[in-house]
């Protein structure tokens, strides 16, 4: 998956979508509302993308940003209505304004929104793509024997539920 450069509109149209990829129809109005927002989609089984999302919601009190699991029907029609692959989960996701980035993009682009000192990181951001990518890749190849993984999707606490879709 490549950062992608051109918007995609983020409302369905459509009130006929099934599961197997497409959103439940229960959450086609969340999404839209969701639209003017940043989500971040992740591996929802994997210990490392579980800890990226407890370490942004702290930082971010005003509730920017949304998540949802890469293996979630939210998160497999977000990624169908992206052009991207619903089945590469070996990054994270983050789609601004209709804009869909992944790797080293999108891992910048989420910290510049943190506050200080995280903007700093997007520093990088002048560091060549295929460099960057080339380091996220070897540590998303890695995550599982390093940080281990669940045999399901992360489950939000009560009180950070209503930050996921």
């Amino acid at each position: 998956m490549k950062e992608r450069e051109s918007a995609q509109d983020m409302k369905t149209g459509n009130s006929g979508i099934t599961a197997g990829g497409d959103a439940p129809p229960a959450e086609i109005a969340r999404l839209e509302d969701a639209g003017k927002e940043s989500i971040v989609l992740i591996d929802g089984v994997c210990h490392l993308c579980q800890w990226i999302v407890a370490f942004i919601i702290p930082r971010d009190p005003e509730g920017r940003f949304r998540f949802a699991p890469l293996q979630s029907d939210i998160g497999r029609y977000l990624l169908k209505r992206g052009g991207l692959n619903a089945e590469q989960l070996d990054t994270v996701v983050l789609i601004e304004q209709g804009r869909y980035y992944s790797h080293s993009a999108a891992a910048l682009r989420i910290l510049r929104r943190l506050p200080f000192p995280w903007p700093a990181a997007y520093a990088l951001i002048a560091v060549p793509r295929p460099l960057r990518d080339h380091l996220y890749s070897f540590v998303a190849r890695n995550r599982y024997r390093w940080f281990g993984r669940d045999d399901r999707c992360l489950m939000p606490t009560p009180d950070i539920k209503r930050r996921f879709l």
